[in-house]
């Protein structure tokens, strides 16, 4: 029978467990909202698609080094603090975008014109480089409370059902904003200038019947873009208040006994902390064979998600419209993965993440080879169950990595470890973005009708190197705890 400690401890781990994802998911509504007002940015005000892509690629950028910086900052500080706060920043930032446009007037004293567009141009990608910078303070926090509330052997089972967060977050914040994109603003499509302007700025002649549709359609939603950052941003500061009253930093912090001495950073001293973060975390062999195969897992992932639809059209010859829902699938084939592999750590190999994460990266490089040497004229229902069998063995590894890295460096070293990981996995952006763009542009002025394959030999290419890179730490134990705790 269950003593009084236990049902508390298992009320406030059930508790932490349910606020941090929904209050990930928060996340999300503040940080990948920005795309869907791109359409609207673009039609009133001509911003090109090479400014947004620039600005993308320098948040990718500057997130990557927020995670590695906030996962540093995230084991010495009050976790309900780091992300609640950081989530109401976020929300902070999201108002300002809003707001874009008035800015810009206040400092041209212009509405319009080059200068005008420009101005606005830099102020988002300053908004955006502060708000990805407290985008960081989403997960780390997370891994440090996870660590404090959940025991090593059920970590892996508990944080894969934490990680379905992102996918919910994404799907969430994708519904929303589409509705608002199709629903708020002011309808000027009556007025022929404004109609004239947007059609101007979207390089669309006035006599083409067909794209004038877009046009008429941007023209009946005008400032729709406003209200995909202020809806969003004011889900997101409620968030951050129910994330400060339902979080707790350690079960110390509501008289409830810790699961591992190894907490005990208030009775340690700042060197004696350091010693500990260089051993565990900067030192550790295990945590930089994790990163680099988390950047190999991720150059997988993110080719597919963000080339899958171009490739499956230029390559298969599907209509784009299956090609979004064969992404789409590949996501929730990719959740059900994530969480079996995340039982299967638990229930088989006893909490060895990495020992799951070769089967894993076996069977993304078996079910892409199998994809490749499909022929052209088969089913697309065959093309999205052998791409969507992919994504089921590439998710496992992307959850599991963070698990092992918390495991290994220990529950005092989780946050800066994930914060590592996570620099290498998204670095992988500079192959998955503009590698593999401009491989496929190199390769078409030579054989443009085997561009998409070579790309896809070189992704198989990456998974079994992977495979090779999760077996250098095969004979690790499962985590570092008992070690640790003997020092």
């Amino acid at each position: 029978m269950e003593t009084n400690t236990e049902k508390r401890f298992k009320y406030w781990q059930t508790r932490t467990l349910i606020a941090t994802m929904i209050g990930y998911a928060f996340f999300y509504f503040v940080r990948k909202n920005f795309s869907f007002a791109i359409p609207g940015l673009s039609a009133e005000y001509g911003i090109t698609k090479t400014s947004f892509g620039i600005i993308m690629t320098l948040v990718t950028v500057v997130y990557g080094l927020s995670r590695f910086l906030n996962g540093i900052i995230a084991d010495r500080m009050n976790a309900r603090y780091h992300m609640s706060v950081g989530l109401f920043l976020c929300a902070i930032a999201n108002f300002a975008f809003g707001f874009g446009a008035d800015l810009s007037t206040l400092i041209t004293g212009e509405t319009d014109g080059p200068m005008f567009t420009n101005t606005m141009v830099l102020i988002f990608g300053i908004i955006l480089v502060l708000n990805n910078l407290v985008q960081g303070s989403g997960f780390p926090p997370v891994a440090r409370l996870l660590t404090h509330w959940i025991p090593p052997q059920e970590l892996a089972t508990k944080m894969s059902i934490w990680n379905t967060s992102h996918s919910i977050g994404a799907s969430l914040v994708a519904i929303l904003c589409g509705y608002i994109m199709g629903t708020f603003g002011t309808n000027l499509s009556a007025n022929p200038e404004v109609v004239a302007q947007i059609a101007a700025n979207l390089n669309v002649d006035m006599a083409d019947t067909e794209k004038m549709k877009s046009v008429l359609e941007s023209a009946s939603h005008v400032g729709a873009w406003k209200w995909c950052f202020w809806i969003p941003a004011v889900i997101a500061l409620v968030g951050s208040v129910g994330l400060f009253l339902s979080l707790r930093d350690t079960p110390s912090s509501v008289g409830l006994p810790e699961l591992h001495k190894t907490n005990k950073k208030g009775k340690d001293s700042s060197a004696e902390y350091k010693a500990f973060v260089r051993k565990y975390v900067y030192r550790n062999k295990w945590i930089w064979i994790l990163g680099i195969a988390n950047f190999f897992v991720y150059i997988v992932r993110f080719a597919v998600l963000d080339w899958g639809p171009t490739f499956l059209k230029e390559a298969r010859g599907m209509s784009l419209s299956h090609a979004g829902w064969t992404v789409a699938v590949f996501e929730i084939f990719g959740i059900v993965g994530m969480l079996l592999a995340g039982w299967v750590t638990d229930k088989f190999l006893k909490g060895r993440a990495h020992r799951t994460c070769v089967f894993c990266m076996i069977g993304v490089a078996v079910f892409m080879s199998v994809f490749l040497l499909l022929p052209s004229g088969v089913s697309p229902w065959v093309m999205v169950i052998t791409l969507a069998m992919a994504g089921f063995f590439i998710y496992g590894p992307q959850a599991l990595i963070g698990i092992a890295a918390a495991n290994q460096a220990t529950n005092r070293g989780a946050a800066t470890a994930n914060g590592l990981t996570g620099l290498f996995g998204y670095a992988s952006g500079l192959v998955s973005g503009v590698g593999v763009g401009y491989f496929v542009d190199m390769i078409n002025k030579v054989n443009p009708e085997k561009s998409w394959d070579y790309v896809f030999m070189g992704m198989i290419g990456v998974a079994i190197l992977c495979t090779f890179v999760f077996l250098l730490m095969w004979q690790a134990k499962a985590d570092g705890y008992g070690e640790e705790e003997n020092v």
